[in-house]
């Protein structure tokens, strides 16, 4: 318990900090560093299934056409996530960035209700209406959607669908969906060497380290999430999500500067609310399985 609780925290943790790695690329265009991070995460994942020789899944995987139009499908919504996230960070846009991961659990509640057609329980339906009203109040005081927070919600809440029901695990699933992308990173990024526009090529030797390690920066959290969901209940598991969010939130006001103002605090105050209430809704159903499965089987 306790290492699965290290492993799922570090790995939330280290995603929060990911906006301090990708400011460090702020000269590189966005679009180039996710070609070069779906081009570096790859070969550092084949190095990790050659050193833990796991290959075996890969004839059965593509002998299944379905398998592989999901993991497709994952893949692009993943480049979908992973090129806004880059965008945001890299234009003032944390704050807004770790609104998408905040609401994100509670975009899930919807993804179940319209795809899955699950009946939403009372404490499900006044979590969303409570973000719903901070997305509303949001979206007055700015005058727009809140369409970066959105937009990463709902990919990341969709793509999170399709590898929940998905037949491969967390390192063979990424592995599978960057080969997918590999040949259109490959490709892209030789266009841009042969026209002169591959940044890589002129920048320096700790930009281009920078790039490299996008790599194990991409694969390594996922890892150590994968190791520790195995270990920790979904309750639990559910709750050291908001590490993630909240670090980048602190990151964006307090290291980059970026405005939070009373009424954007009001906005996030009511989704936070709605957090609480989904978090508290899960622990006492949770609670409530676990005494009456006690009663049971006394």
């Amino acid at each position: 318990m306790r290492q699965g609780i290290l492993f799922a925290g570090s790995a939330y943790f280290l995603w929060g900090l990911f906006p301090i790695y990708f400011k460090t690329l702020h000269d590189i265009p966005a679009l180039e560093i996710l070609l070069n991070r779906m081009l570096w995460s790859l070969l550092f994942l084949v190095g990790v299934l050659t050193w833990r020789k796991q290959w075996a899944w890969v004839s059965t995987a593509f002998r299944q056409p379905k398998l592989i139009g999901g993991f497709a499908l994952s893949a692009v919504l993943l480049s979908a996530n992973w090129f806004v996230y880059i965008w945001a960070v890299n234009h003032g846009h944390i704050v807004d960035a770790s609104l998408g991961y905040f609401i994100t659990p509670l975009v899930n509640i919807l993804i179940g209700s319209v795809l899955l057609r699950e009946k939403l329980r009372p404490g499900q339906w006044l979590s969303v209406a409570l973000a719903a009203v901070g997305v509303a109040w949001l979206t007055i005081q700015t005058g727009h959607l809140p369409w970066i927070g959105l937009v990463l919600a709902t990919t990341f809440g969709t793509y999170g669908l399709l590898r929940k029901t998905s037949a491969l695990g967390a390192l063979e699933g990424l592995s599978l969906e960057t080969a997918l992308l590999f040949p259109f990173a490959f490709g892209w990024l030789c266009w841009m060497t042969f026209h002169g526009q591959n940044s890589f090529a002129s920048s320096s030797i700790d930009i281009k380290m920078l790039l490299l390690i996008s790599g194990p920066i991409t694969a390594i959290p996922l890892l150590l999430f994968a190791a520790g969901a195995r270990r920790i209940p979904m309750t639990t598991l559910g709750l050291l999500q908001y590490i993630s969010p909240l670090v980048q939130l602190l990151l964006g006001v307090w290291l980059y500067h970026e405005p939070f103002d009373i009424n954007k605090l009001a906005g996030f105050i009511a989704i936070w609310a709605a957090l609480v209430v989904y978090s508290a809704e899960g622990l006492w159903r949770n609670f409530r399985t676990v005494k009456i499965g006690a009663k049971q089987g006394s």
